[in-house]
């Protein structure tokens, strides 16, 4: 599809992101020219109150637990025994898995997200079904089978050798690929993780897991594994990499953020998810001082926000809060800091060269969207956009320039 569409982008600066009037051409699913001297006037669609991102990016969520957002008031190893052990239990179902696959897809696309690195179980068909089903409606990224040889229900459980010999079939469909997906060391054996670290080198695949998301989650890690830092417990299995992405990272010693800082892993931030499960706050401040990469997830379905937008503003929200006691207002990220994260910074995450900027040479993964006219007359743009963020707004995503949700009028 060729088109040109004007209005204000959400282009890349050195600090950030900002809105210029503008248009994008787009021929044969890449943006060819971008044009930021003014609105243009003979063009497919758009205006002077039409908004053109980047397509969104989640570095965390979980595709099983869809159904199950919003099911909260437990904390997170109570949640995931009553919630969403059960659920992800139905996914031995491998037709029950695509379907919900398949929802996820639609309301992932529906809110702007066009990449994402996502949980699936610990099925190997339904694993491989759910990367089907993601690649085929066009989405990139990664999608990992959950490995888990204990403390879980048994219904969940799996040998160690017979997840690392499933997982290792796991086949790429389109731009989803299969990523190592060791759930978290509780659930993990010793034999289960140094496997899996040893199949991601062979395999040359990322990693995901998460790490350090509830106190009473370090104190079953100290029952387990002694007095060994639980960062230390992944370096030593050799999970910690530059394509390696932990969620939640909340309770870290300066220690452990400096494993993960030489490493050169990726810390995803989950603030809805922290909040609604009452995990804790992670302090973006202080992660960034010790210089580890950060990224946003959404962590659906411990998180309730499937838009990305809304996640973003969280992230704000819970830094303000953090900033309260600590005094440290430098550490509240910026609108223009939210929306890069939830953009380019998301996609250097998962290392999509392409994705999450509109520029020359890369994919037309587009949001066009048409806000309140205020946003564009509001002191400050962006900040209105992300407070005021409604998904209705949205009038189409699309995936290499060719509609993949909503609709352009003519």
């Amino acid at each position: 599809m060729n088109s040109t569409y004007t209005g204000w982008l959400l282009i890349p600066t050195d600090t950030g992101v900002d809105l210029a009037p503008g248009w994008v051409r787009v021929i044969n699913g890449i943006i060819t020219e971008v044009n930021t001297a003014g609105f243009a006037e003979r063009v497919e669609f758009g205006d002077d109150s039409t908004l053109i991102l980047p397509g969104l990016i989640d570095c965390h969520l979980h595709i099983p637990q869809f159904p199950v957002i919003g099911a909260g008031g437990l904390p997170l190893l109570t949640w995931l025994a009553q919630v969403v052990f059960p659920e992800e239990a139905k996914w031995a179902d491998a037709d029950y898995a695509e379907a919900v696959a398949d929802l996820a897809a639609t309301r992932l696309l529906s809110v702007g997200t066009v990449a994402i690195s996502a949980f699936a179980t610990v099925h190997a068909e339904a694993t491989q079904r759910a990367i089907n089903v993601m690649g085929r409606r066009g989405l990139r990224g990664f999608v990992g089978q959950s490995l888990m040889d204990r403390e879980c229900p048994p219904e969940l459980a799996r040998p160690a050798m017979q997840l690392l010999r499933e997982a290792a079939k796991l086949e790429q469909c389109s731009g989803i690929y299969p990523i190592i997906t060791p759930r978290f060391a509780i659930s993990c054996s010793p034999e289960l993780l140094h496997g899996a670290g040893a199949l991601a080198r062979k395999l040359g695949q990322p990693v995901q897991t998460h790490l350090a998301e509830t106190r009473p989650e370090l104190e079953r890690i100290a029952e387990l594994f002694g007095d060994e830092p639980y960062t230390a417990i992944y370096d030593r299995f050799g999970l910690l990499g530059p394509r390696s992405l932990l969620a939640h990272c909340i309770y870290l010693s300066p220690e452990e953020q400096a494993i993960i800082n030489r490493s050169g892993s990726v810390a995803a931030h989950c603030p809805t998810a922290n909040t609604f499960l009452q995990s804790g706050l992670m302090n973006k401040g202080a992660m960034e001082q010790a210089a580890v990469r950060l990224a946003l997830g959404s962590d659906i379905g411990g998180g309730y926000e499937r838009s990305m937008v809304r996640v973003a503003r969280a992230m704000v929200e819970t830094a303000r809060i953090v900033a309260l006691e600590s005094g440290d207002a430098e550490a509240v990220p910026s609108a223009a800091q939210a929306w890069r994260m939830i953009t380019r910074g998301n996609a250097e995450a998962l290392g999509l060269a392409d994705a999450g900027r509109i520029e020359p040479g890369v994919r037309a993964d587009l949001v066009i969207a048409r806000p309140d006219p205020e946003a564009f007359t509001s002191p400050d743009p962006l900040g209105f956009l992300l407070h005021a963020w409604d998904d209705r707004w949205i009038t189409a995503t699309l995936l290499q320039g060719d509609i993949a949700h909503g609709q352009i009028p003519e």
